[in-house]
């Protein structure tokens, strides 16, 4: 098996862990009577992070890897992890609210409004970098950015009152 590939399927394995850490707590927050916001959005989402694995495992086999990138990337881990240890069983894909909740004031998000999106800016645009595809990086880097700029004002406008 090439490296192109165990790579590939460490990144999908994480992503499709985190769709089932997020349904869990989505679940729960739910039951703890929060409410989602934001719903409309969240295809997109899916779809453009879909496109992105999927054009990886498309186009990443074959080419050559970009080391110091994938080093750079897997530093990343370390700020995902300190992201997801610090929002605990409130870290969802989604948005939820819940009555009653403080926002988060602990890890990156004493640095950072919105740590988890800088991370991710960073991992779509790392990724496609370590095979050397610059042009896939930049279009995704783009259509991400489109995406978030929907995501983060729908977000803001929900946690506002938690201010």
């Amino acid at each position: 098996m090439s490296w192109q590939i165990l790579i590939l399927a460490f990144v999908t394995l994480q992503r499709l862990s985190e769709l089932i850490v997020s349904r869990r707590n989505t679940a729960r927050l739910i039951a703890a009577g929060g409410h989602e916001v934001g719903a409309g959005h969240y295809p997109l989402i899916v779809a453009v992070h879909g496109l992105w694995l999927a054009g990886l495992w498309w186009l990443a086999p074959g080419h050559d890897i970009v080391w110091p990138l994938l080093g750079l990337y897997v530093i990343f881990q370390f700020f995902r992890f300190w992201i997801l240890l610090s929002l605990g069983k409130r870290w969802t894909t989604r948005i939820i609210i819940v009555p009653g909740e403080t926002l988060v004031a602990r890890g990156p998000y004493k640095f950072l409004k919105h740590p988890n999106y800088v991370l991710v800016m960073a991992e779509i645009a790392c990724m496609p970098a370590i095979f050397g595809l610059g042009w896939f990086a930049f279009l995704f880097t783009i259509l991400n950015a489109g995406v978030l700029f929907i995501r983060i004002r729908a977000e803001n406008a929900a946690l506002e009152p938690l201010r």
